[in-house]
């Protein structure tokens, strides 16, 4: 990540064939955590996906685990994230098909994190507010946007409850509960209160649900631009109080101030584990090729365009795509080698298309 679109991970050399104009295209980490890689991973997985959406309306909707099981939590990451996912959209699934007759389409994103990089278990989701009919296989929307809360946060609450006393009869959860009945009593104390579910109201495709997909996906948890100050040994960043909202409902905007010490452990708790999947889609989302082709949202690219504004890029002012397109000429640029430089090697080393095929490679010093 430190290196990351620097010479020491590569150079992309491109050249006009009409006026020799040079581009020189950076190699990326891609790594899941790295600022810039998560922001443009998100806005080419946005764009993709936008268009396996139905054409009906959709839904924000967010369920987040009590903080009271954030020690469980971490003792069984994999597993319990892996429960939160499954059991959050099985909530939305069984509901719609039991009072509606619909099998709607959802993606889920996993965050861990809060507004100030505390440990926040909950779930993003984009819900299609409808489906497709089980036996008539037609679209319909819900109509109206009204929900019972306490049916969803129960029916949540359950399914996770029921799903967590499973994994400890089975020997798979890591607990320090001395039988079932400390759990039971455990999970006793933390349903004092109900647990949380917000929904948004509904919104229509396109642009509206490609914002929320843009802004709530694959991006890391902080991004550089938020990051006000780094002196010595403290570090300032910039967050949004959602308790506190200005005059126009807008959270108020304000700095929070952190030795090291403290700051990078907070941050690196939400670095994803290795090899899991953070977005998952469930019913027809998961699998898009059973979507009658009608029933699919239709873009216009040209119109869409400018989709991704300052509120969505939230800051983020990295270009989308490297243009390989003269701007003189107006062709598209050729590659003629890719450049690799290190700190601790003087040489530049280059390697060309048509020599690569042959595993081959030649080294010049650097000029």
């Amino acid at each position: 990540m430190r290196v990351c679109r620097t010479a020491a991970l590569g150079i992309d050399v491109y050249a006009c064939p009409e006026c020799g104009e040079v581009t020189e295209i950076y190699h990326s980490c891609k790594n899941r955590f790295c600022p810039t890689c998560s922001w443009r991973d998100t806005v080419k997985w946005a764009e993709k996906v936008k268009e396996k959406m139905m054409c009906i309306p959709h839904r924000h909707v967010i369920m987040t685990l009590p903080h009271q099981l954030n020690g469980l939590i971490k003792h069984n990451e994999k597993l319990l994230y892996n429960t939160l996912l499954r059991t959050s959209a099985d909530t939305f699934k069984d509901w719609m098909l039991e009072k509606h007759n619909l099998k709607p389409g959802i993606i889920s994103v996993l965050h861990t994190f809060g507004e100030t990089k505390d440990y926040h278990v909950h779930v993003h989701m984009i819900v299609s507010w409808g489906g497709i009919e089980k036996v008539t296989r037609l679209l319909k929307p819900i109509k109206g946007e009204f929900v019972n809360y306490d049916f969803l946060k129960n029916k949540f609450r359950k399914k996770f409850e029921d799903t967590l006393f499973s994994l400890y009869e089975n020997g798979e959860l890591r607990h320090d509960f001395k039988n079932i009945i400390s759990l039971r009593q455990y999970i006793n104390r933390i349903n004092r209160k109900k647990w949380n579910i917000r929904l948004e109201l509904p919104m229509d495709v396109p642009e509206k649900v490609v914002r929320y997909i843009g802004r709530y996906s694959k991006r890391t948890c902080l991004s550089e631009y938020k990051i006000t100050k780094m002196e010595g040994r403290k570090i300032g960043f910039r967050y949004k109080d959602n308790k506190n909202k200005d005059i126009n409902g807008r959270p108020i905007e304000k700095e929070m101030e952190m030795d090291y010490t403290d700051f990078f452990p907070r941050l690196l708790q939400h670095v994803p584990l290795k090899y899991f999947r953070l977005v998952r889609y469930y019913g027809y989302y998961s699998n898009s090729g059973s979507i009658p082709e009608e029933y699919l949202s239709k873009f216009d690219k040209k119109e869409n365009e400018t989709t991704t504004s300052e509120e969505e890029n939230d800051g983020n002012n990295h270009e989308l795509t490297d243009s390989k397109i003269c701007e003189y000429c107006e062709k598209e640029k050729i590659y003629i080698h890719t450049v690799f430089k290190s700190k601790n090697n003087p040489e530049v080393i280059n390697y060309r298309r048509e020599l690569l095929n042959r595993k081959a490679l030649f080294k010049k010093t650097a000029a």
